[in-house]
Parts: C-alpha cells; sequence; structure tokens
C-alpha cells in the first residue's frame, strides 16, 4: 500500500509541475504563433476554441478567447490544419510567424432534421471525471418523495432503512455508508455533521431539477472529505419556463404530501423563488404484526426562498434561507408522546428537530474573458435534535460556517486551466447521550491549487493538491488526480486517485442503532479529540470505462468501473456482540472493492432499458478478525424499463435483486439464528399520464411483491430486555405501498 500512496504522490507532483507546452523537451523545434478569425460582414471576430493541429504530427492547441494561439512543432512540420464547428476545415502554410487565418464559413445545404432524445440520465464524455446527470425526467420515474427516495431508478446507489423504528433512510455508495459521500447543494457542503444521516429528508423531490453523481475521490476544490463520492443537487432555478409547479402526493400507508415551487423574474437581471413542503404521516401501520409501527406518526415542513441577481459586467449574485421543521414520534402501536419509558408502558421513540440553512454565492466572470473568474461560496446553519428511543435520550445541536473562496485562469490558452483558493470551516457540536456531554469545535482553514491540461478532445488530466489545519489533528495535505483519455469520440477511459479525510460523529451517524438496547461503548478514548478518536483517513483508486454507440439507428451507452477504497485509519463501528455497540480506532485492515457494469439502450423508439449488475468486497477488522462488513449485500442485479406513449402516457419498471448480507452475531437471540440474510426481490412500478392543460397524474407501488424481512425487531415481545434490537434490517422494513398524486405545472 505504501507503494501506492508513493507512486499517487509522485505522479501528481509530476503533473503538477508541467509546464506549457512551449516549455517542454519534446516541443524542440520551432513555435508558431497566429490568430484565427470569422470573417463577418463589415470585420473580422476572433474565435475562441478553434483547433490548430500539425500535420502529420501530435502536436495541437486550441485558441484562446481572443483567437490567439501558440504552438511548438518539430521543423519538419510544414502545414497546419484548423478546424471549427460550423466552418470548413482549413489547410495553411507556415510561411511565417505570426499567421492571420480567416475561416469560411461553409455554404448553406438543404435542410435536414436530426431528431435524437435527451435520455433522463446521461454519463458525460468529455470531463476528466465521470459524472452521471441524473436529470428532472429521471426523478419523475418514482415518487422521489424526498432525496433519500430519489435513488430508485439509480444503480449505482442503493437505500436502506437505517432500522425498523425511525423510519430514516441512508444511502451506500461503493459499498461505504452514506456519510462517507459528500453530499452537496449546488456544491454548498449541505448533508453532513448532525444531519448525515437524517438529513436526506429535508430535501424533497419535488425542489430538485437534476443531480450530478461522481464516484471515488472528486476536485480538491470542494474539500477533503470525499471518500466514495460526491452527489450534488441542483435545486430549481427561477427563470425556468414555468411560473409554479405544484405536487400532491397520497399513499395507502397513510402518507399525505404537498409540494410548491413557484418562481418570478422581476426583471433580465433580478428572480426568486419559493419553495414549501409539507408532509404528514397520520395513519398507525403495522403490516408484520409485530406490535411496532412501521413508520413513525408525524409532521414535517420545510421553506426555502432565494435570489438571483446577474449584473451585465459578469457580476453573479445568489442569496438563499432554508428552514425545515420535524416532529415524528413511533414505537409500540400503544405508545403516546410524553409516556414514561419503564416497563410495563408501550416503548415509544420520538425525535424533533429545527434547521435553518442560509448561503450565498457571489461570482464575478470577465466578459472579454470568459476563462478568468472569482467566486466567493458563503455557508451557515443552524441544527437542533432532540431524540428519546425508549429509555435512551439524544440530544444534538450544530452550528457550521463553511466560506470558500475560488479564482479561476488560465495559462496561455484554454488548454491550461488552473484553480486555487482558500477555504475555512468551523463546526462546533453539542450532544447529549445518555447523560454524557460531548462538545467540541472544529476550526479548518485550507489552502488549494488546481491544474487542469487538455489535448484536443483526446486527453484532460486534473491534478489538485490542497492543505488543511485542523485544530485538533493537525495539518494535513489532500492530492487528487483525474486522467482522461479518449482514443475515439465515444469512448473514453478514466482514472482517479486521491485522498480522503474525515471526523467521524459517531451518534449522529450511528442513529439506527439507538433503536436497540445496545450499550454504546468509546474503546481507549484519547483526550483533546473528538469522541477521543482518530479522523478517517481513506485512498481511493478508480478505473472507468464508457461506450456510446447506435445499434439500428438508436443510442445506447456501455460503462464499467472499479474503485478500490483503502482506510490508513477508520473509526470502527462494531456490532459483532449483540449487546454492545463499540467504536474504535482501526487495527488492522478495511477495505472495499467496487465494481459495476452497466448498460443504457433504447430499443425501440422511446423504450428506455437500463441493466446494471454491482459487485462488492467490503472488509473490516474487527478485534484482530478480517470479516465482511455487516448489512452490506454482495451482489445486486438491476433492471429498468420506462416507455413514453406518443399521447403522452409513461411506464416505469424496475426490478432489484439483492444478494446475501453478513448479519453481526446474535447467538444469544432466539429470535432469529442466521448468520447470512437470504437474498430477495423487490419490484416497483409507476404510470402516469400528462394532459395538455399541463396536469400530469400518477400511480405507482413500491414492493410490489410484499416482500418483508422476517423477525424484523429483535426482542420485540419484550422491548426493555436485553435482547431487544430494531438495527439489524437486512430486507424491505415495509410491504407493499401504493400511491396516487398530481403534478401542475403554471407556465
Amino acid at each position: 500500500m505504501q507503494r501506492l500512496i508513493y507512486l499517487s504522490a509522485a505522479l501528481l507532483s509530476g503533473l503538477l509541475l508541467l509546464s506549457p507546452p512551449n516549455a517542454s523537451a519534446q516541443e524542440a523545434g520551432r513555435k508558431v504563433t497566429g490568430t484565427v478569425y470569422e470573417q463577418g460582414k463589415e470585420n473580422k471576430t476572433p474565435l475562441a476554441g478553434a483547433v490548430i493541429a500539425a500535420m502529420n504530427n501530435s502536436a495541437g492547441t486550441q485558441t484562446a478567447a481572443d483567437g490567439h494561439f501558440e504552438l511548438s512543432v518539430p521543423d519538419s512540420v510544414r502545414q497546419l490544419v484548423i478546424s471549427y464547428t460550423g466552418f470548413k476545415n482549413d489547410t495553411i502554410t507556415i510561411s511565417g510567424s505570426p499567421l492571420e487565418i480567416v475561416l469560411a464559413q461553409p455554404r448553406s445545404l438543404q435542410e435536414i432534421v436530426v431528431r435524437d432524445r435527451m435520455k433522463s440520465t446521461e454519463i458525460g464524455m468529455l470531463g476528466a471525471m465521470k459524472t452521471e446527470k441524473i436529470g428532472a425526467r429521471e426523478l419523475l420515474k418514482a415518487a422521489c418523495c424526498n432525496l433519500s427516495e430519489s435513488f430508485e431508478t439509480t444503480p449505482s446507489v442503493d437505500v436502506a432503512f437505517t432500522d425498523a423504528i425511525s423510519g430514516y433512510k441512508q444511502i451506500q455508495m461503493l459499498g461505504l455508508a452514506g456519510p462517507y459521500t459528500v453530499i452537496t447543494r449546488e456544491n454548498i457542503p449541505e448533508v453532513r455533521g448532525l444531519a448525515a444521516v437524517t438529513g436526506l429528508t429535508f430535501t424533497p423531490g419535488t425542489w430538485i431539477e437534476g443531480m450530478q453523481l461522481s464516484k471515488g475521490t472528486g476536485s480538491v476544490v470542494n474539500g477533503y472529505e470525499t471518500v466514495a463520492g460526491q452527489i450534488n443537487v441542483e435545486l430549481h432555478k427561477p427563470f425556468e419556463e414555468e411560473k409554479a409547479w405544484l405536487n400532491l402526493y397520497q399513499s395507502t400507508q397513510g402518507r399525505t404530501e404537498a409540494n410548491l415551487v413557484y418562481n418570478h423574474k422581476f426583471n433580465d437581471k433580478l428572480s426568486s423563488n419559493l419553495m414549501l413542503h409539507a408532509k404528514s404521516q397520520w395513519e398507525k401501520v403495522d403490516q408484520n404484526n409485530d406490535g411496532f409501527l412501521d413508520q413513525p406518526l408525524g409532521n414535517q415542513f420545510g421553506i426555502l426562498n432565494r435570489w438571483f441577481y446577474m449584473g451585465k459586467n459578469g457580476l453573479e449574485i445568489q442569496g438563499g434561507v432554508k428552514a425545515s421543521f420535524m416532529d415524528n414520534r413511533g414505537g409500540q402501536w400503544g405508545y403516546e408522546k410524553g409516556m414514561e419509558q419503564v416497563p410495563g408502558n408501550p416503548w415509544g421513540f420520538q425525535q424533533k428537530t429545527n434547521r435553518v440553512e442560509g448561503w450565498a454565492k457571489i461570482g464575478k466572470v470577465w466578459t472579454d474573458k470568459p476563462w478568468k473568474s472569482v467566486g466567493l461560496q458563503l455557508s451557515g446553519l443552524y441544527h437542533q435534535q432532540d431524540a428519546q428511543y425508549g429509555t435512551r435520550e439524544y440530544d444534538g445541536t450544530e452550528r457550521s460556517f463553511y466560506s470558500n473562496l475560488i479564482y479561476q485562469s488560465i495559462i496561455g490558452n484554454t488548454n491550461h486551466v488552473i484553480k486555487g483558493g482558500a477555504s475555512f470551516l468551523l463546526d462546533n457540536y453539542d450532544e447529549t447521550f445518555v447523560s454524557n456531554q460531548y462538545t467540541r469545535n472544529e476550526v479548518v482553514p485550507g489552502v488549494f491549487a488546481e491544474y487542469a491540461w487538455s489535448h484536443l478532445t483526446k486527453w484532460n488530466v486534473v491534478a489538485g493538491l490542497r492543505a488543511d489545519y485542523h485544530n485538533m489533528y493537525g495539518t494535513f495535505v489532500t492530492p487528487r488526480l483525474h486522467i482522461r483519455y479518449a482514443p475515439f469520440t465515444n469512448t473514453s477511459f478514466r482514472a482517479s486517485a486521491g485522498r480522503a479525510q474525515r471526523t467521524a460523529n459517531i451518534f449522529a451517524e450511528s442513529i439506527g442503532y439507538m433503536a436497540s438496547n445496545r450499550q454504546f461503548i468509546i474503546v481507549n478514548p484519547q483526550p483533546d479529540k473528538a469522541y477521543g478518536l482518530n479522523p478517517e483517513v481513506a485512498w481511493n483508486f478508480g478505473l472507468n470505462a464508457t461506450q456510446k454507440f447506435k445499434l439500428n439507428y438508436r443510442s445506447g451507452a456501455f460503462s464499467v468501473d472499479y474503485y478500490y477504497t483503502y482506510f490508513q485509519n477508520q473509526v470502527v463501528t462494531d456490532l459483532e456482540n449483540m449487546h454492545q455497540v463499540r467504536f474504535y480506532n482501526l487495527d488492522g485492515q478495511s477495505f472495499a472493492h467496487s465494481f459495476q457494469a452497466q448498460l443504457d439502450y433504447e430499443p425501440i423508439r422511446k423504450l428506455d432499458v437500463r441493466i446494471a449488475y454491482r459487485w462488492y468486497d467490503v472488509k473490516t477488522t474487527y478485534d484482530g478478525v478480517l470479516k465482511e462488513r455487516p448489512l452490506v449485500a454482495a451482489n445486486r442485479a438491476f433492471i429498468n424499463i420506462g416507455y413514453e406513449t406518443k399521447n403522452d402516457w409513461k411506464f416505469d419498471y424496475t426490478f432489484n435483486w439483492v444478494g446475501t448480507k453478513r448479519i453481526p452475531s446474535v447467538e444469544h437471540a432466539n429470535d432469529m439464528a442466521e448468520t447470512q440474510s437470504p437474498s430477495y426481490i423487490q419490484m416497483n412500478a409507476q404510470i402516469s399520464k400528462t394532459f395538455r392543460n399541463n396536469l400530469e397524474i400518477y400511480v405507482g407501488g413500491e414492493n410490489l411483491t410484499n416482500y418483508m424481512q422476517h423477525d424484523l425487531i429483535l426482542g420485540a415481545s419484550n422491548p426493555y430486555g436485553d435482547n431487544f434490537d430494531a438495527s439489524m434490517v437486512w430486507g424491505p422494513a415495509m410491504g407493499r405501498n401504493v400511491y396516487v398524486g398530481l403534478r401542475y405545472k403554471i407556465k
């Protein structure tokens, strides 16, 4: 492993020291300079981004914003080929320097019509990082009530209940729990800290315009915490075509939701939108007849308002405020809020959360130099929650502030882009768990630099380095590297490597295990550290390939990727003793191998098929023994089929096969003796119809096979006993659910 780390560091250092083309030894010969223009009616206009290539040689470059280029070529090169989309290619003889090249527009041709459908999910082919762009059409394939429920048709993300009491869902990427994935709102961190698990419920799906999903380490510009990947959420913009968008939802399990997005454009510079969300779980449901509610009763309300200002001089300002309020109660059927938690009374769960966030983004783009910009991101939040699981209480308050200053420019031309800046993070936590108080301040200033090199459309390299100082853990350095090679137009190979570091919030990230009578133990805590534990440090290495194709005049894409995550240190959450949850620093190996293959194809017009297979090998050392990570399926198969008719009917069907999972030791529990869960199948479907008045009606079903985990809650008959545990959830915690809803747009 040390060799891998030294090799990646050496490679990164070499790339950061790359000189522009006119300085490398292989380009010894002569330098050719010039400017490329477009011939207008009255004068010539410089062309930015025109491709200049040496005839019969690999040397090439692109013009800058002012049309200027510099290119070093061997003495043997006599001609250059100049190309630009929409213009005739031109071949010129190098007769001197500087050159003045004027491209002619092609003659008018007869009109032709090329038809193609924008896919609901696209894999980008040009960037150095593989990014899945999940659009609004993909999100509408399911009810998509909140962010945790937005990945039903995305095979790269697993979603599972944290426990059988609270109703919270947690995502997994690369076989790692949700907190290892950085979730941002338009590139500002959002779901983290005390909301690392519960925060997914605070963003309604109706508010989301689209998402970008990338695996592995991301850009150093976005911080140092990315281990498994990043999910960036884009909210609806106020200058969209729709004036307002209303969504209503009702399920047979007693869940009612209403969402509203209202956009208003005051003028060409100023616009704003208002987003509202209300949810009520009002019906008691116990589909497996164990005496516990399958999901808690309660209400949730959210409001978001933001403003955009776009000046003519390239100045852009955005600011917003978001508030979320949630009040839930659950547990045994007869539990009422405020009941004393003592043997003989119903066991209960209740949680109340208040969360307020504010943010601003200020950016300046030079209109005469569009490759030059500076931006400032600011964000602050207040998060307060009070929770009770039976006799166990957990209260927490978080106050956070984040700022990120980013400057971007070029070196010579747009083939060489640089970014640099500084960030500052302040987290204040005050938690109380079973009468024990845990208070800490984390202060992390940092600086970063990133260099991006591109060669025509074939090569992209992004190398980044950041240094941060943590008031508890000292100075640490984060290198990141991303490489893309595209030998052909529709073929891309990518590789990535990088380091990540994060502070584990052990109680908030293990909130599901509070739905048990396990004792929480921190092993050998050290003073002046978060919970007495070291930070988590991981290295991630990835390879992926994407091939787009045409078959029978229909487009398709095939992608395959492999990622390896290796932990230098990890805060191990040990569940091997059924009466304890133990936290300690890693002593041994911890790693995750992830492989996925995915095929997207349109066999007939408007019929989209997505097939995927995913394999994980995730292991951690528990008390000196290397074991599979519990409750993680090694295998999963996935099929999604979507069809649209000419008269605006839409049909969507999703099939999931989930393989077996290791269940931690339960040898003393009478309710369950297996050490491996069974594999199972889940099916979801939805039908929708759009009418001419912009009204859409949808009806759907989740878990259509009605498959549920047997013995969902261990010791359910005696919830105050030692063997009570509602956290060992390996399968569906709820049965079949049918829902109906409507979406209405006002343009």
